[in-house]
């Protein structure tokens, strides 16, 4: 197995590779910029070199022929079928996709089957919804293997407990999902479900699917970027219309810290919920559960750090004053989702992960430094320099600043490129791995809308760097190394 903290995927030669070096691996090496237009492009001559992808953009290997096999079994002629971990998640791709018929297929699995002309928007909600089925699950249904359901049950019981340890919570409002956007989706669910029709507001620049699902249910979104002030959301509940507000600690790619203190002392009077995402920031690091009512994370991230399992979590807060109504919404989501073969590896991957996150942490500390100093950089991003002020009322004791971060180099234009092909770090999607990841964030997550980010204030030639258990000596030397190139 090639370790990739040693030997990373870097080289035109490395594209389409698994990160990690494993068969259920979440990301897949981009390792030029060329790479990353023709995979936003759908350029065959990238496309067809992936040996996996992040699985709910990329259908894995084994997973496709899993739908193969349940369209071969359950279509008629001009019918495509997909395969959900839940009656509950196929019935909402149907509802997506506008027509087709649900089959119960494979134990829990049920398959939705639409006509073929409609299977895009099918495959959009297998990637919005986020209830995926995994590649372990696929596999064992093909191979007609068994898989151990009783240390899959201790396995999720073990995770809960320590999620609920490190975040203060009960374990009874801890609730698992095959990934983290299975676990957004489902805060937006229940937000919408108690208020009907009403809208959602986007704090912050958000990821790119957060802003998705808000657009395409409920009842809409505001979208509010790098806000300097409260009033927008002063204006929504003035107007008597809003289900909640959503926002990420920190947002991505910018890492700006949200004013929690201030949109909780607004948005708890009225009874309207605050939905937070700690992904990029993690539960070690930052305690919103003061403020927030609901907390989501992708637990693919830092939390297993292994980039070789998709899962995420929603936590509802105790501190909340709508505990009691967000549990009874929470549990009626399915409760079994994750996988019992994720399960036993998530747990076991998530075991160090507060010794992990400390060391990446002070890692990427010392990067953001040298980058800030270096003369080649324009400007870096990072939670001490972006809003720090609200960061650190949310750091825990211990905490520290996450290991994200961005920059971006002078003349970008002409520079941003040859860095990033010749910078010696993984280079491909996703975030939160044991090993450093690197992309162009922009292109990868918004290359429809580049010029909308750029009316934000965002370049499009943004890197952003996930610091993994590399020491910081050596990343800085293959930092170096890129930026002689320029």
């Amino acid at each position: 197995m090639r370790d990739l903290a040693t030997d990373p995927c870097w080289q035109a030669g490395d594209l389409g590779r698994p990160l990690p070096d494993d068969p259920h691996a979440v990301s897949v090496a981009l390792p030029l910029w060329e790479h990353v237009v023709g995979y936003e492009e759908n350029d065959p001559a990238v496309t067809s070199r992936f040996q996996c992808g992040y699985p709910r953009f990329f259908l894995h290997p084994t997973v496709r022929r899993l739908h193969e096999t349940a369209s071969s079994e359950l279509a008629r002629e001009g019918e495509t079928a997909l395969a959900f971990p839940s009656e509950a998640a196929a019935r909402r791709c149907l509802q997506a996709a506008g027509q087709g018929r649900l089959e119960p297929w494979w134990g829990d699995l049920t398959a939705c089957i639409v006509p073929a002309p409609l299977l895009e928007r099918a495959r959009m909600h297998w990637r919005l919804g986020g209830d995926v089925v995994s590649s372990r699950r696929a596999g064992v249904i093909l191979n007609g293997t068994s898989a151990d359901e009783a240390a899959g049950d201790q396995a999720r019981l073990t995770v809960t407990r320590r999620l609920a340890a490190l975040s203060g919570e009960r374990p009874e409002d801890v609730h698992l999902f095959p990934s983290g956007m299975a676990a957004f989706s489902a805060a937006h669910r229940i937000v919408t479900r108690l208020r009907p029709g009403a809208q959602t507001i986007q704090w912050e620049f958000p990821y790119v699917d957060a802003l998705k699902v808000q657009q395409q249910g409920g009842g809409g979104v505001a979208f509010v970027a790098n806000p300097e002030n409260l009033e927008e959301v002063r204006a929504a509940i003035r107007n008597g219309r809003l289900a909640a507000v959503f926002c990420e600690i920190a947002s991505n790619p910018q890492l700006r810290t949200a004013d929690l203190a201030g949109l909780s002392a607004l948005l708890r009077p009225e009874g309207i919920p605050l939905v937070v995402d700690d992904t990029v920031s993690s539960v070690h690091n930052v305690d919103v559960f003061p403020y927030a009512d609901l907390v989501m994370t992708s637990l693919t991230k830092w939390f297993s750090g292994g980039g070789d399992v998709m899962a995420g979590s929603l936590i509802v807060s105790g501190h909340s004053p709508l505990r009691d109504a967000l549990h009874h919404e929470a549990v009626l989501e399915p409760a079994d989702s994750l996988w019992c073969e994720d399960a036993v590896v998530l747990e076991r991957n998530s075991r160090d992960f507060p010794q992990r996150m400390a060391r990446i942490n002070g890692t990427t500390d010392v990067i953001r430094d040298f980058l800030r100093s270096h003369p080649a950089i324009a400007t870096v991003w990072h939670p001490r320099d972006e809003t720090p002020e609200l960061y650190e009322a949310l750091r825990r004791p211990g905490g520290g600043h996450g290991g994200l971060l961005s920059f971006l180099p002078r003349d970008p234009s002409r520079t941003a490129a040859r860095l990033y092909d010749a910078w010696q770090v993984n280079k491909g999607p996703s975030l939160g791995t044991n090993f450093t990841l690197a992309c162009p964030y922009l292109l990868l997550a918004h290359y429809p809308e580049l010029a909308w980010c750029e009316s934000l204030g965002m370049d499009r030639h943004l890197l952003r760097l996930s610091v993994g258990l590399e020491d910081a000596s050596e990343l800085i030397r293959r930092l170096e190394e890129a930026l002689r190139r320029l």
